[in-house]
């Protein structure tokens, strides 16, 4: 399978509603999201570029161009031990939501990869 060039450069949580995120460096990611994240009707939300938990509350953010990210609209990928299926662009913030295909663990430097239907 062709490799993405996408890599885990920060992970966050955001434990409470509108109060900080907190960074991790490694975390558990649950068929409901990353463990310790309140929970939302998409379990995790993924960016690319120079989005910061700063400027955006999403969970997992990628050293990537942010085209490359919304083209895996619709496909399964593999980030660490986890699967997830990016199932739709937000209307109105950066990035895609995913939803869980298969939970395990995930740390920054870990590259996401395609993963096929079956992974």
């Amino acid at each position: 399978m062709a490799e993405l060039g996408l890599t885990v450069r920060e992970l966050a949580i955001y434990p409470v509603k509108d109060e900080p995120g907190r960074r991790l460096e490694r975390t558990e990611i649950e068929e409901a999201g990353l463990a310790g994240d309140r929970r939302k009707k998409r379990p995790v939300h993924v960016v690319a570029g120079d989005e910061t938990p700063e400027t955006t509350r999403a969970n997992i953010f990628l050293a990537a161009d942010p085209e490359a990210l919304t083209a895996l609209v619709g496909s399964r990928a593999r980030v660490g031990s986890a699967v997830l299926y990016i199932s739709e662009k937000p209307t109105n913030c950066p990035g895609v939501y995913a939803v869980v295909a298969k939970p395990g663990a995930v740390a920054v430097g870990d590259r996401l990869h395609p993963a096929p239907p079956a992974d």
